[in-house]
């Protein structure tokens, strides 16, 4: 964070000091919520949850250099004590964002996001300093404690915003003003909160309503919802996709013989081959985006591709490749799920798996309300369509969906089989998988289902999945 002093914190946010002997004493580390991310000059937000209470640990944090605890009651070490921790958090981040001269990005979509950050980040930060969101943290707490974590030197601010409601990516977009505003897309998870894709795509536009004239936002041209958004915002409409009407396109897609994309770049400054080293050709959308960011904040294709040819997997659990010494291929693309993404998955697998067996390892898709059913089948008739050599389905009424659909779709009844829980999934494979073999691990993050791809990679049949 830029240095403040705790006199101009509290001031900031509306909070009375407790303990402080000298209010001009500046913090000039990290703003954390995590004890154990504290270090010299941090300033420790405390916050109650339903397990933890972060005040009971403000002794151990200034013991260990924080300057003062942002609280809600007086804890006998230094600390600005506010009424609603959370609006303090935000209000110091959009103190902070102001006095920046960095240029910020947001995004929002509802597959993606994560990969597409992380591309982002990498391409920008070849050209010059840029801080954006760890993981997935895109909600009210994780946004603003990324932003803080933006220094004088930080010249891109790239932020992940995420949303269960309407009102929310506004809540957000106001703490943080963005001057560049991407939506990569509307799909249907979380669709059993929202309600149905067009609501989706009312909370979504929100980003881009957010964005000043002279700001510019990066629509996906081939996505009808996303795109509809362009009468939404006074900014400057910037397209990207395959369509022939975007901006931003590619051209000549193919996938390597392990499934890594390749194509041609086009942008409105010229034209450069981009070879990437993620997997699956869903990727491609996701790298035009961030070619559209990247142009639009004064990069050339040259640049623009290069930097999207060397950028790696930056999130766990998000497509990770592992090779194991025996031949087999395990994909860890546990972190989360939806059916947009189930779908990339699947055809990921596909391509990396020609010509071997392919195993896609699946568990349920959370929140899709009245939709679970259909969205659940129609994955595991893909997985059969795509020649996935067996579907294994994992857990309970979803997987049963899962293998149900891929049951009536194959011809054998031998392309699914439906297991309790990892740790079945783990025997099974175990017992059955063959050198060259390909293993794809996906689920919604409440499954757990990177318990199955650990276990697959730590070898030997003593190992056992962790409880959980």
């Amino acid at each position: 964070m830029i240095a403040l002093s705790l006199a101009e914190i509290a001031e900031v946010v509306g909070g009375q000091t407790h303990d402080i002997p000298d209010p001009s004493v500046h913090v000039t580390g990290s703003v954390v919520r995590d004890s154990r991310e504290v270090e010299p000059g941090s300033l420790f937000v405390a916050f109650v949850g339903e397990r933890v209470d972060g005040h009971d640990f403000a002794e151990a944090v200034v013991a260990a250099g924080a300057v003062a605890v942002l609280g809600s009651r007086p804890v006998g070490v230094p600390a600005i004590v506010v009424p609603d921790v959370q609006k303090a958090l935000g209000a110091l981040a959009r103190h902070v964002v102001q006095r920046l001269g960095a240029t910020l990005v947001a995004l929002t979509g509802s597959a993606g996001k994560t990969s597409t950050k992380d591309l982002i980040a990498q391409v920008l930060r070849s050209k010059a300093p840029t801080v954006f969101t760890p993981g997935s943290l895109n909600n009210e707490i994780g946004l603003p404690l990324t932003a803080l974590s933006a220094t004088g030197e930080t010249r891109f601010l790239v932020l992940e915003m995420g949303a269960r409601g309407i009102g929310h990516i506004r809540y957000l977009a106001d703490l943080t003003p963005p001057k560049v505003g991407l939506v990569l897309n509307v799909g249907t998870a979380h669709i059993g909160e929202f309600g149905g894709r067009e609501q989706i795509a009312e909370a979504k536009g929100e980003l881009v309503e957010s964005l000043p004239e002279d700001g510019a936002a990066i629509l996906n041209a081939d996505d009808p919802l996303v795109r509809a958004m362009a009468s939404r915002t006074k900014a400057k409409v910037i397209l990207f996709g395959e369509s022939g009407e975007a901006d931003v396109r590619a051209e000549n897609v193919r996938l390597t013989d392990s499934g890594q994309p390749s194509f041609l770049l086009h942008t409105p400054s010229g034209c450069s081959d981009v070879t990437m080293r993620l997997y699956g050709e869903h990727h491609v959308s996701n790298a035009l985006a961030a070619a559209a960011v990247a142009h639009e904040l004064g990069m050339s294709a040259e640049e623009i591709a290069t930097a999207l040819s060397e950028a790696g997997s930056l999130s766990r659990w998000r497509m990770e490749v592992t090779e194991r010494p025996d031949g087999v291929t395990i994909v860890n693309d546990a972190y989360n799920a939806n059916p947009e993404s189930m779908r990339a998955a699947l055809r990921a697998l596909a391509a990396m798996g020609k010509g071997r067996r392919t195993w896609a390892v699946l568990g349920k898709m959370a929140e899709l309300g009245d939709e679970a059913l259909a969205e659940h089948d129609a994955v595991g008739r893909l997985a059969v369509r795509l020649n996935v050599s067996k579907l294994v389905a994992v857990g309970g009424r979803e997987a049963s969906w899962l293998q149900l659909g891929a049951y009536n779709e194959g011809s054998w009844g031998e392309e699914s089989v439906h297991v309790s829980d990892a740790q079945a999934a783990v025997d099974l494979l175990r017992s059955e998988l063959r050198p060259g073999d390909v293993v794809l691990v996906k689920a919604s993050r409440s499954v757990g289902l990177e318990s199955v791809a650990e276990a697959l990679l730590t070898g030997g049949a003593e190992g056992e999945v962790a409880a959980r």
